[in-house]
C-alpha cells in the first residue's frame, strides 16, 4: 500500500511540474508573435488558456498591458507541491 501511495504522489509531482513548463513555455512564446496555427502554440493555448480564464474570472490579472495569470497560476502550482504533495508524502511515511 505504501509504495502504491508514493509512487501516485511521484506521479503527481511529475505532472506539476509538466505543466508548470507548459505554463513557462507559453507565457514566453507570447512575447514573441508566434504563429496561431503552428500546432504547438495551439496545444500550449488549449492546455494553459482555460485555466486563466478560471483565474480570471475571480481576479483581476490586467495590469497595464501586463497578464499576471500564468505567474498566478505558477504559485498555485508551487502550493499545490509544496504543500498537498508534501503532507501527502508525510502520511505515507507513517504508514510504514
Amino acid at each position: 500500500m505504501n509504495t502504491l501511495l508514493v509512487s501516485i504522489l511521484e506521479f503527481i509531482l511529475i505532472v506539476v511540474n509538466l505543466y508548470m513548463w507548459v505554463v513557462i513555455i507559453a507565457a514566453l512564446i507570447t512575447w514573441v508573435q508566434p504563429n496561431p496555427y503552428n500546432p504547438i502554440v495551439r496545444f500550449l493555448w488549449n492546455v494553459t488558456e482555460p485555466v486563466y480564464a478560471y483565474i480570471r474570472r475571480f481576479i483581476p490579472t490586467n495590469f497595464g498591458g501586463f497578464d499576471v495569470a500564468p505567474l498566478i497560476l505558477l504559485l498555485l502550482l508551487q502550493f499545490i507541491q509544496l504543500f498537498f504533495v508534501n503532507l501527502l508524502f508525510r502520511l505515507a511515511n507513517s504508514l510504514w
